[in-house]
């Protein structure tokens, strides 16, 4: 069965139904979706991290510790987690410590981020936090291997930690052997690569391009994988995307139109590296080609198809909170999602998408 985890960054929408929320609201309002996803069936829940306004999303290991608290069987997910500008260290011991307390569910996806707030904040410049990023998970990876690391920044070099290590085990160390390590990526080949070297899989942004945009790093991806003598079999490629299903298509098209048109969707700086750039021209476009599957199940089954067969999915994330939506449309959409959407989709590929 194809995987669906929620995902959400504290949500950049801080009012509902016209009430304004407050922090606690809104933080608790995440513990509660995520208690929801399991009690629906779903696999898993992600917390973003985000350091701005409007957002709530500054410490995921405490949210996420909140959530494995309230749940039995539910993944933790994180989405993603800002490698680039934290230090590793810190990450090794938070997120072990989460992987220990909620009996080994924990799975990460990192990333570097697009945000120049987060620059402004740590100081790591967006042309430097591919560089981070990869440094501090290939330090990541040896504090989580139970051995002393020793390990010196490389003068001259980007770096979130300028303290060597000499012969430094980290403590605790994860409950599972080895932690699900998914590298979120919409601009790099760079940071596929490390994923393929590693072993990991990848999560596709998914956002701002269409299927043939994000297609190149994907192939890139599974290229490397074999470059590696790994089993291509064994390659595992998540994605996101968004969720607005009604019976009658028309009624959720017509529905998300303010939504796209107030977040100029399609429309935004992708600060990618690679080929091609493929951009929306206009809202039928973007209902046409973008990774939200809104409109009819039947729409959303052929979608979804397509990105399955061209990416070769594993696991999705739909989003872990209803936003604009009405609380009906949103428990509407995942229904569908489930009940319909998803044993077609599997059906039409011949086989589960996942292990």
């Amino acid at each position: 069965m194809v995987r669906v985890i929620g995902l959400d960054i504290i949500s950049n929408i801080p009012s509902v139904d016209g009430i304004q929320l407050s922090d606690v609201d809104r933080l608790n309002s995440v513990v509660e979706n995520a208690v929801r996803f399991e009690e629906l069936g779903f696999d898993g829940y992600a917390v973003g991290e985000r350091h701005h306004a409007p957002f709530l999303s500054s410490a995921p290991p405490v949210i996420l510790a909140n959530i494995a608290a309230r749940t039995s069987t539910l993944r933790l997910f994180t989405g993603v987690t800002l490698l680039s500008v934290l230090d590793p260290v810190r990450v090794a011991e938070d997120y072990a410590t989460l992987d220990q307390l909620s009996g080994g569910r924990l799975e990460l996806i990192v990333g570097k981020g697009n945000g120049s707030e987060q620059a402004e904040l740590f100081g790591v410049a967006r042309d430097d936090a591919h560089v981070t990023e990869h440094e501090n998970y290939r330090v990541l990876r040896q504090l989580w291997s139970g051995e002393p690391v020793h390990w010196a920044p490389t003068p001259g070099r980007p770096t979130t930690r300028t303290v060597p290590l000499e012969g430094w085990v980290s403590r605790p160390q994860p409950l599972q052997p080895r932690i699900r390590t998914w590298h979120g990526s919409s601009t790099s080949t760079e940071t596929v690569e490390l994923a393929a070297e590693y072993g990991d899989p990848i999560w596709v942004a998914n956002v701002q391009k269409s299927i043939e945009g994000y297609a190149p790093l994907v192939e890139r991806y599974r290229e490397a994988w074999r470059e590696h003598g790994r089993d291509p079999k064994d390659a595992k490629v998540g994605a996101g995307f968004s969720l607005f299903l009604t019976r009658n298509s028309q009624d959720s098209v017509e529905a998300f139109r303010p939504f796209y048109e107030r977040t100029a969707a399609g429309r935004v700086d992708t600060y990618n590296n690679f080929a091609p750039e493929t951009l929306f021209q206009d809202y039928d476009d973007y209902v046409a080609r973008s990774s939200f599957l809104v409109g009819s199940p039947q729409q959303a089954i052929d979608k979804l198809t397509r990105y399955a067969q061209v990416y070769g999915l594993d696991a999705i994330s739909i989003p872990g909170n209803r936003g604009d939506l009405t609380e009906r449309q949103w428990l509407e959409s995942l229904e569908l999602l489930k009940t319909e959407v998803l044993p077609a989709v599997e059906a039409n590929l011949g086989a589960a998408l996942v292990s």
